[in-house]
């Protein structure tokens, strides 16, 4: 079973430059205050009353929307979320898989130093539900062949 990288944002911007697409695994309220530009929503969890909740689709919504060769970069908003996403589509087959370790807002290390995210970079932004990167148009979509 291969593993996945995990990457800061610096080399997550690379990979975007490479080719890889950018998943973002947040929830729907989340994706739309703020995303990598050009990133698919596919959320990990929901947002519910009473707090986050596990997506049961999340892996069927992955295995229908993108080929398990494809070069993925997964993010969040702190790097659990995408954490528990690139083992769960590991162990699922997928085989070209990054990690944003940082996420959006940043994290912090084994000492408790903070380490910015993507959106602490200023790196670009989009805001809003682009309709062809929304959950709803990725449940929908056909699995890229190629």
């Amino acid at each position: 079973m291969s593993e996945h990288r995990r990457v800061t944002p610096e080399a997550a911007r690379e990979l975007l430059a490479e080719g890889y697409v950018y998943v973002d695994v947040r929830s729907e309220p989340e994706f739309e205050q703020g995303h990598v530009p050009g990133a698919f929503n596919v959320p990990i969890t929901h947002a519910g009353p009473s707090g986050l909740t596990p997506n049961p689709e999340f892996l069927a919504v992955m295995e229908a929307a993108f080929d398990k060769s494809a070069k993925l970069l997964l993010g969040c908003k702190t790097g659990a979320r995408s954490l528990r996403a690139a083992k769960l589509l590991t162990q699922a087959g997928f085989s070209n898989l990054a990690e944003l370790m940082t996420g959006w807002d940043g994290s912090r290390d084994a000492f408790g130093r903070v380490q910015p995210g993507w959106s602490k970079q200023g790196f670009p932004v989009e805001t809003g539900k682009p309709a062809a990167q929304s959950y709803d148009a990725v449940k929908n979509r056909a699995a890229p062949r190629g």
